[in-house]
């Protein structure tokens, strides 16, 4: 990763790279903790609806502020991917949306209180058997009806991979 760019490990877009703007408080998920992630969800997302709650750099999925929700337009526009990039609370969004998602993505700042608070609100727009993916700087227990498929450490990141069991 160089400074302000992220390269995208796998899939249709593998290895281009995704530039964001210099925002302090963003920290993209490190290649290791992204290759690690994808190889517990499998490696084809394909027809699957997925949402990047906290979108960042956006390699996640495909913390906002306007430029970065523009830096995340300008990525979906010259990737030609399928994304809407909203620019919202992440958890009125999530109060609100009729979407129903196979796959988040949960990478709020690590300073609050935002991943229990999002993993609480979510299952109103979970599809049945999705997968919710967390990173957090603890470990979180969500409980029911969450179940904990994997979990590990990088540094200060914890990640952990949910299935959603209604």
């Amino acid at each position: 990763m160089t400074a302000n760019r992220v390269r995208i490990i796998a899939g249709k877009w593998r290895s281009r790279l995704v530039r964001f703007p210099p925002v302090a408080a963003l920290r993209p998920t490190p290649d290791r903790v992204r290759e690690t992630l994808f190889n517990w969800l499998g490696q084809r997302l394909d027809d699957l609806v997925c949402l990047d709650l906290f979108a960042g750099s956006g390699a996640l999925g495909f913390e906002c502020d306007r430029a970065v929700a523009k830096a995340l337009r300008e990525s979906a526009r010259v990737l030609d991917a399928a994304a809407d990039v909203v620019e919202s609370d992440a958890l009125a969004y999530v109060r609100k949306t009729a979407e129903r998602f196979d796959v988040v993505f949960l990478d709020p700042p690590f300073a609050s209180d935002l991943a229990a608070r999002a993993l609480a609100a979510l299952p109103r727009c979970l599809a049945p058997q999705a997968r919710v993916y967390v990173e957090s700087g603890e470990r979180l227990e969500p409980g029911a009806p969450f179940e904990l498929l994997r979990e590990d450490r990088a540094g200060a990141v914890r990640y952990a991979l949910y299935a959603y069991k209604p």
